[in-house]
């Protein structure tokens, strides 16, 4: 397990000590997407939902989900969150919803992991928000597609 940095020696979970690291810029974007039924799709890009404005909540809903993550996830440190941004666009291809979230700080250890709740907490907004119409809608392909700084440096999904 010594690849592994959150085990210890003993095969036990711990957090990861960063203090020796360097204060860099992080940023990560990730994405997934919420496919539904062409008609729940524009429902919400008509703002027909009884819930309301369904892009817009579940963009704040993001945005919180991202600043709750060492709360959600019992290893992440907590970080001094500089610029969260959550990007919903409709696509009428999927059809859905697809979801961007780029998230920023200067700090010892990378973003990736709240750029990741950031788009999983907006993509169950928009499940719930709509299910009462929809009851077969898929969340899916959510994964970091950026991650820059610190010393492993950038990275780019194809």
């Amino acid at each position: 397990m010594s690849g592994l940095t959150h085990f210890d020696a003993e095969g036990q979970a711990h957090m990861v000590d960063v203090s020796e690291k360097a204060v860099t810029s992080r940023i990560a974007t990730a994405k997934g997407w919420v496919r539904m039924a062409p008609a729940t799709m524009e429902m919400i890009a008509e703002g027909g939902a009884k819930k309301g404005d369904v892009l817009g909540v579940a963009r704040l809903a993001g945005i919180m989900g991202c600043k709750k993550t060492p709360e959600l996830i019992p290893l992440c440190h907590p970080l001094p969150i500089t610029k969260v941004s959550v990007d919903l666009e409709i696509d009428a291809d999927l059809p859905g919803v697809q979801i961007t979230a780029t998230v920023k700080t200067t700090g010892q250890t990378g973003v990736e992991m709240e750029a990741l709740t950031a788009v999983s907490t907006t993509a169950l907004t928009v499940y719930d928000m709509v299910k009462a119409v929809d009851k077969y809608m898929e969340i899916g392909g959510i994964r970091v597609t950026l991650k820059d700084g610190g010393k492993s440096g950038r990275i780019e999904a194809e």
